[in-house]
């Protein structure tokens, strides 16, 4: 798979597509968010440069989609290769079960094959009684967001419909540089691209859409309420996840990443429970949670700009504590990666070995310390860290001075994987 994502979420999609094996050189980064239509003219262009196939299929799929009935779904996209290879570009719609205002809505039109239709128009979210007539008429669809087409008929109706965006994606990736897994972009160029969404840029405007009806399980997972709509649930209709006690509780999401969550007495909640944070809403009124990130950024709060665990190239880390003069961290260190050589003026660090072997770099010294040893590095003191073992490297590291702040790093070498925003960063 090719994943489009912005820049700043590269490591954890890195690690996802690791984690899964599907990782290589295939993360094309976005340095601005643009919207799905230049996202996907990205793709696009890159698909033309490199596939083996001349001009290839490309599937354009949402990362936080959920498919239940993978044979259905294969069955649909099997079904709308035959029009996407004769040039069609096709969307797929989910059809409904019930009357929805959460989705826009595909209306079809004339029978062009066998269940496939022309689109006759796409409409926005509907209100209640709009959405009970849609549902009764069983001419029209959920909006999935899933399309299939070749590379070139997708450019080639972006380049008729929506020109400066062809030309700012067709610049962007004029310049590529490879970094890592990473495919970045010409920065300038693609700032440039108006923003859009396909279906306003292109599908909407074509005349060469077609809807495949899709019965597969579908669910956009627009938020926590409909994460508890399609997860297994208990007999008191709780969907309960990581280390909880609930009590004459119904209708809940409850979900612990790390710690122990008691519920006694209560209804239609979703907790959520992370490194960053704890949420606590009404699932009728979830849908309200942009209002936190509103505050968050309003008010210029750390939780906004990064999170508690962060990945890096070499691995991740996760902030423990912190207060004035001190920080500490848990850090990862993936077999065979490293710290690059760097120095800090205003604080020193501590590094305490819990599992795995740790090559330590510093000044002139270069020495092994091993699970449960600890070192130490005074500020001004040139210093690297390597994990030279076969399995991750996991350390504690206190870090003390009088200036804690990510821009006290002076680095004497550069590797890949950041970019020039990025320097103030440990690598």
């Amino acid at each position: 798979p090719v994943v489009i994502c912005n820049d700043r979420h590269r490591f954890l999609v890195a690690e996802q597509l690791r984690e899964i094996d599907k990782l290589a050189n295939n993360i094309i980064l976005e340095p601005v968010g643009r919207n799905t239509a230049p996202a996907i003219a990205l793709a696009a262009f890159c698909a033309l440069q490199n596939a083996d196939n001349a001009d290839p299929l490309l599937l354009v799929l949402a990362a936080d989609h959920v498919i239940q009935d993978e044979i259905a779904f294969t069955k649909a996209v099997r079904h709308a290769e035959e029009y996407a290879a004769n040039g069609k570009l096709v969307t797929f719609g989910i059809v409904p079960t019930h009357a929805e205002t959460g989705y826009g809505y595909i209306r079809r039109g004339e029978l062009i094959g066998n269940d496939a239709y022309a689109v006759a128009e796409f409409v926005e979210k509907p209100d209640i009684d709009t959405a009970g007539d849609y549902f009764k008429s069983g001419k029209y669809y959920w909006n999935s967001g899933m399309f299939l087409f070749r590379a070139s008929s997708y450019l080639n109706e972006l380049k008729y419909l929506s020109p400066e965006i062809y030309k700012a994606c067709e610049k962007a990736v004029g310049h590529i540089n490879p970094d890592l897994d990473f495919i970045r972009i010409d920065k300038e160029e693609f700032m440039s691209c108006p923003s859009d969404s396909i279906d306003y840029a292109v599908m909407e405007h074509t005349q060469h859409a077609v809807v495949i009806p899709m019965s597969a399980g579908w669910s956009d997972v627009g938020s926590w309420s409909s994460l508890w709509d399609i997860s297994n649930k208990d007999h008191q209709r709780n969907v309960l996840k990581g280390d909880i006690f609930a009590h004459a509780c119904n209708d809940n999401y409850i979900y612990s990443e790390d710690m122990f969550i008691s519920a006694i007495g209560v209804s239609n909640l979703v907790i959520v429970q992370t490194t960053d944070a704890l949420l606590v809403a009404n699932k009728d009124t979830v849908q309200d949670v942009k209002k936190i990130v509103d505050y968050l950024k309003r008010n210029d709060r750390n939780e906004y700009k990064q999170h508690q665990e962060v990945f890096r190239p070499w691995g991740k880390y996760n902030v423990i504590d912190s207060g004035k003069n001190y920080l500490v961290r848990c850090i990862t260190v993936k077999p065979g990666e490293k710290f690059v050589a760097q120095m800090h003026h205003h604080r020193a660090e501590h590094w305490i070995v819990l599992s795995g072997t740790a090559r330590v770099t510093k000044g002139e010294q270069i020495y092994m310390v091993s699970e449960n040893e600890s070192t130490f590095i005074p500020p001004n003191t040139i210093h690297a860290l390597e994990n030279p073992g076969m399995t991750p490297l996991k350390l504690i590291e206190i870090q003390s001075g009088t200036y804690l702040g990510e821009d006290d790093i002076i680095r004497l070498e550069q590797r890949s994987g950041f970019s020039k925003e990025w320097t103030n960063e440990r690598s």
